[in-house]
């Protein structure tokens, strides 16, 4: 590597799987680790935000639902600026939202406050620990490329694995709002230099113009539009379905008298499980295909949601949260990975950042839905039912993609 590579921050002479490679992985795992705490802390307090301003449970998934919808959009916003910038300036400057995001929520008088300092500032700022990481490591690596995307997404799940406990043991002793406030304080602190470790930019090789062997015409009979509007409608339901069990499982276990401490511990549980899942998928991807990928993953979840149908007992809600983490967690970075396959490098962090938006409105409706459900029914049952008719719809979108793989790869 020759000195004015580096001093650019170019990337220039660093080979794909390189060891630079490995060690950027390490740094975006541990920024989406830390960051990721975005997507979860309001999973935890929403039995005390929905006691604190005196609504019901659609209402308290509001500041859920706004999340989501704040990491899906500023995935897409900060994807665009990764692929002209390089990553590292897009996530300082996250990052210094995502802090003031949590100071505002702490600070809250109503629960509009507290959603707008999600939706606004909380879930935009987490967006930039998870889209633009993968389409960002994704650039360093080719031959383990499924693998390095699996692992960069096992990040969010490291965060879902550590943080609810965390955040529930601190909401007990100091509250929801101090808690908030430390939260806000911790990321800025720990995450902005992780941040700067970044400068470097991929390879300017990597991101030159697919061939055109690559095109997703050749590969699935799809214009890119059209390929990228399935990925999205795919991703949506996926995650509609995916909603039910991590976003109300708290309150779940709540209202069957176990405890909300409990439901974070399943949760928890359930993330765990899920980092076990997504690094396996990258395995598979790696040997499969992204397609193969999704199809398998969504199939599996189906059988999760189908048991939560089935079973209530406090044992077996546990059992059941890590199968369905260790089922589903490979779907979401199987988009990544197919956004890559079929897709020109330039346009990685882009196209990542729509599909997994399409994945985190999923999200965001899931959860908005099913506190619905259980408002006009008392109970979560038919809440479970309905993720089980969308993830239907996901496995359709993924079988019917594999097939037309299959029969473009033979033609």
């Amino acid at each position: 590597m020759t000195a004015s590579s580096v001093a650019d921050g170019s990337g220039a002479g660093i080979t794909p799987d390189s060891a630079y490679a490995w060690l950027r992985l390490g740094v975006t795992l541990l920024l989406s680790a830390i960051g990721g705490v975005g997507m979860w802390s309001v999973v935890v307090v929403l039995p005390e935000i929905q006691t604190a301003f005196g609504v019901d449970r659609a209402a308290a998934s509001l500041p859920y639902t706004l999340a989501m919808l704040g990491f899906g959009v500023g995935g897409i916003v900060i994807g665009r600026l990764v692929d002209r910038f390089g990553v590292a300036r897009p996530l300082a400057l996250l990052v210094v939202a995502l802090g003031l995001g949590y100071v505002a929520a702490g600070l809250a008088a109503s629960l509009w406050q507290f959603a707008l300092a999600y939706g606004l500032l909380v879930g935009v700022g987490s967006a930039a620990t998870f889209g633009p990481l993968i389409a960002d490591i994704s650039h360093w690596f080719r031959r383990r490329r499924g693998i390095a995307v699996a692992v960069c997404a096992s990040g969010n799940y490291v965060a879902g694995t550590i943080w609810p406990p965390v955040v529930q043991h601190f909401v007990t002793t100091a509250g929801w709002r101090a808690t908030h406030i430390g939260i806000g304080l911790f990321c800025v602190v720990t995450m902005l230099p992780l941040a700067l470790a970044l400068r470097r930019r991929a390879p300017a090789a990597r991101l030159a113009p697919a061939a055109a062997g690559a095109t997703p015409q050749a590969a699935l009979g799809l214009t890119p539009g059209a390929l990228q509007a399935v990925l999205a409608v795919a991703g949506l339901a996926c995650c509609a379905a995916m909603a039910m069990p991590q976003a109300h499982i708290v309150a779940y276990c709540g209202d069957l008298g176990y405890g909300v401490a409990r439901g974070a511990t399943m949760l928890s549980l359930m993330l765990g499980f899920g980092i076990i899942s997504r690094i396996g998928s990258g395995w598979v991807a790696d040997r499969l295909g992204g397609v193969a990928t999704l199809l398998l993953g969504s199939s599996l979840q189906g059988l999760a949601l189908l048991l939560f149908l089935g079973f209530d007992s406090l044992t077996s809600l546990y059992v059941i949260s890590a199968l369905f983490g260790l089922f589903q967690g490979g779907i979401v970075p199987s988009y990544a990975i197919i956004t890559r396959e079929y897709f020109p490098p330039g346009e990685a962090g882009t196209r990542v950042g729509i599909v997994l938006m399409a994945t985190l409105v999923g999200m965001a409706l899931g959860g908005w839905m099913s506190g619905e459900i259980f408002d006009l029914t008392g109970s979560y049952r038919d809440a479970f039912a309905n993720g089980v008719a969308w993830n239907l719809l996901n496995g359709s979108i993924a079988l019917w993609l594999l097939l037309r793989w299959r029969r473009w790869a033979i033609a």
